[in-house]
């Protein structure tokens, strides 16, 4: 397999500041996750998502705690993981029509790769637990991002089963942990209209020193 990223430089390589690109501002400018209802074949490899991973990895991360993991499906992992979601939301919703049991079996199914991001904080470590979920944050949108450049759809969803201590459970997640995302990887179907994006001149305050 070809690798479509430049591997890691040696610890201790002293690194560019900046790396100007248009691709890179287009891809930025132009980013928009794809549809979780238009997803199919084909998904990355096993060896191109290992590959996307390290990539996503590379966020800011204070004090270098690597405080995120991740859990990958793929093939029939996805429909096993589906019958316990089918599971757990029969039991906690018993009057559930069968239908909604059926959708919950397929949520798995709507791409052919998904990585869930878990957030995996040290609470007895002096770096800020938000700092930290933060930073498992950054390692969702790495993902995206490194997926579009490889020529990937993607889709960051949480849901109800990021939610879900039987999902949890199920995940084996530690008390500390919890899901900051499940990652849908695959190829698109068909294109995603543009969004209404926020009005930027609403958002962005200039500080001045008070009077």
């Amino acid at each position: 397999m070809a690798n479509r990223f430049p591997p890691a430089p040696p610890v201790g390589t002293t690194m560019l500041p900046v790396r100007p690109s248009a691709e890179a501002r287009a891809l930025l400018a132009l980013r928009r996750s794809a549809s979780k209802h238009h997803m199919t074949e084909p998904g990355p490899s096993p060896e191109s998502l290992d590959e996307l991973l390290r990539v996503a990895a590379r966020v800011p991360d204070h004090r270098k705690l690597s405080p995120w993991r991740f859990i990958v499906f793929e093939g029939d992992a996805r429909m096993s993981f589906g019958k316990e979601l089918a599971r757990i939301h029969d039991a906690n919703t018993p009057d559930a029509e069968s239908k909604d049991v059926l959708e919950a079996a397929g949520l798995p199914l709507r791409a052919p790769v998904i990585v869930a991001v878990i957030s995996s904080p040290d609470h007895a470590h002096k770096t800020p637990v938000w700092e930290q979920e933060l930073s498992a944050g950054a390692v969702c949108q790495n993902l995206l991002l490194a997926a579009n450049a490889a020529g990937w759809a993607g889709v960051w969803l949480s849901e109800w089963m990021a939610f879900d201590p039987g999902v949890a459970k199920t995940l084996g997640l530690t008390e500390d942990e919890r899901v900051a995302g499940f990652i849908y990887l695959g190829t698109a179907t068909m294109g995603c209209p543009e969004r209404p994006r926020a009005d930027m001149s609403e958002k962005i305050v200039r500080w001045t020193s008070p009077a």
